[in-house]
């Protein structure tokens, strides 16, 4: 791999994930990003309140999101063998955290707009 294309990026990952899942993955962020966007556009402020358990739920959606790579590609973490390793296992937990986050923020917004005022 001399480039890091675009292009390239998509193949390493269908190659990780499998064609299906790296696909469906996709189509579930960006739904759950326009819900999300739906949800701020229409509530026109943040609720602190659903924030604070967006928050809280971060921890669950790293460690969930490292448990569910390291299942798919077959490897724990005895197989982590060096600085690169750690730093994609790092990023890896950011994004799950970060997707939870949203996830659970726009899930509480949809089954609990709020009150008008």
């Amino acid at each position: 791999m001399k480039d890091m294309t675009f292009g390239t990026m998509i193949a390493v990952f269908e190659e990780i994930f499998g064609r299906t899942l790296f696909w469906m993955m996709v189509a579930v962020a960006a739904l759950v990003t326009l819900a999300y966007l739906y949800v701020l556009i229409r509530d026109r402020r943040v609720s602190w309140k659903k924030f604070l358990w967006a928050q809280l739920s971060m921890p669950f959606g790293a460690v969930a999101a490292v448990i569910f790579v390291q299942t798919i590609t077959r490897s724990g973490l005895r197989d982590i063998g060096g600085p690169v390793d750690v730093i994609v296992l790092f990023g890896v937990a950011a994004m799950g955290a970060v997707g939870i986050a949203i996830l659970v923020y726009t899930a509480q917004s949809l089954l609990r707009p709020p009150a008008e005022r």
